[in-house]
């Protein structure tokens, strides 16, 4: 079979693989059975080199729903289902997705292989803790349904296992009810991050909480930020004009990036001047509105592309988390590192988890702060990312595998590694097993 060369959302890095795409199981069994090593990939939609592989199942054709409760908000569908498929179909039933990362341009397999968290992660938790089925085939060929009292074991080591227990074909998970399609949200401007910081703890009853960081910032104004917090709005929140469209799809925008900036584009100048313009456009402390589901939680799907900002080289995503008490000292220690390396992030994101499900053992958040920032692909950066690597790892914290591309030190939960028969593999676990630290649970850097 002919080779297709296939990369990430980062666009970095490429590798050559023999794709296959069947929405008939028999065909996947056959496939899996006459594979040495597979993998199956959704939407290409994280940053790192996750669903990378020689061989790969692309479950782009395991997309249909297959049942929907409006009375409950149970929904079954195939795990190559978009979410946003399922908001088209959802919200206006009344509904929303538990728990949604920053794009809804993900397939369903790829929410529970990574076990995606939100900005509710204090309030709702993960995608898995809403999860209440999915059937899942194993190195075998066999089919196996797992729900959390049910092959219960093989559930959690699936549920942020990157996809090294199986390949999922369809799941079964709890929509949350909502009165409108918009969100009340307040917009609050700190000058530094211990005041950001103190702002999350002072939100803690918000459902919604994240903040936009100035990671180039110094001195007194280190960490300066703004935060974004919301709620579901209620139909008598909303002016006369939104009371007729409560639960309305918000209107798509047609944004496209039509070509690859060149390289230069995106430096420590125009990072620095657009963290400047983004910071000081809000005049007031605080800001209050009423906006669309998209304006809050999926900015940047509205721009098609947008990927192509950081040029032929493409970029990285590094996402780590720091335990709750730790957090204040490392986060400083981090951003005074990313400062003074000059790499700057105009896409940099801090959010506070709440506690961990302790049954999710290969889940990426725990109790703490965690901060996200895209890198532009440059020698500099892989001076940086073992710096970070290191900071990290000192105050106890952890690096998300679905944003990571580069960080070798650390590796895979041991319990994860040892229980999966290798036939499920990508270049990532390859590259992190190498560099496995021995431990049981990942409370240590994965």
């Amino acid at each position: 079979m002919d080779k297709t060369s296939i990369r990430n959302w980062g666009n970095y890095p490429l590798v050559e693989s023999e794709v296959f795409s069947t929405p008939f199981q028999s065909e996947i069994a056959s496939l899996v059975q006459n594979s040495d090593t597979l993998l199956a990939r959704g939407n290409g939609r994280c940053y790192g080199d996750a669903a990378l592989n020689s061989r790969i199942y692309d479950t782009h054709k395991l997309n249909k729903f297959l049942g929907f409760d409006p009375e409950t908000g149970i929904l079954t569908c195939e795990a190559g289902v978009l979410l946003s498929d399922i908001l088209e179909l959802a919200v206006p039933q009344g509904y929303f997705l538990p728990v949604t990362p920053g794009t809804k341009f993900i397939t369903v397999g790829g929410a529970i292989a990574a076990d995606v968290h939100g900005k509710n992660h204090h309030a709702e938790g993960t995608f898995s803790d809403h999860l209440l089925a999915f059937d899942l085939m194993d190195e075998t060929g066999t089919v196996v349904t797992c729900t959390p009292d049910q092959h219960a074991d093989l559930f959690w080591k699936t549920a942020g296992g990157m996809g090294l227990t199986g390949i999922i074909l369809r799941a079964t998970f709890r929509l949350k009810p909502i009165e409108t399609a918009f969100i009340r949200q307040e917009k609050i401007k700190a000058a530094n991050l211990s005041e950001i910081m103190d702002l999350f703890e002072e939100s803690a009853s918000w459902t919604y909480t994240v903040a936009w960081i100035d990671c180039l910032q110094k001195g007194k104004n280190l960490g300066r930020s703004i935060m974004m917090r919301g709620e579901h709005a209620l139909v008598n929140e909303l002016t006369p004009a939104q009371k007729e469209k409560a639960l309305a799809l918000p209107k798509k925008l047609n944004l496209n990036v039509p070509f690859n900036f060149p390289s230069f584009t995106l430096n420590a100048l125009t990072v620095k001047a657009f963290n400047f313009l983004f910071y000081n456009k809000q005049f007031a402390r605080v800001q209050k509105d009423i906006i669309d589901y998209d304006s809050f939680f999926y900015p940047l799907d509205a721009i098609h592309n947008w990927n192509r900002i950081y040029g032929n080289k493409g970029f990285t995503q590094y996402q780590f988390v720091l335990p709750k008490e730790a957090g204040r000292e490392g986060l400083e220690k981090i951003l005074q590192t990313i400062a003074q390396s000059g790499q700057g992030s105009f896409l940099a994101v801090l959010k506070l988890f709440g506690e961990q499900n302790p049954l999710a053992i290969h889940s990426f958040p725990m109790e703490g702060y965690t901060l996200a920032l895209d890198f532009k692909i440059n020698k500099s950066l892989l001076d940086l990312i073992p710096k970070l690597d290191e900071l990290v790892a000192q105050y106890g914290g952890r690096i998300y595998l679905a944003k990571d591309t580069f960080s070798k030190k650390h590796g895979l939960p041991a319990s994860l590694v040892q229980s999966h028969p290798h036939k499920f593999d990508s270049i990532q676990q390859a590259r992190l097993r190498h560099n496995l630290v021995s431990h049981t649970q990942p409370s240590s850097v994965l």
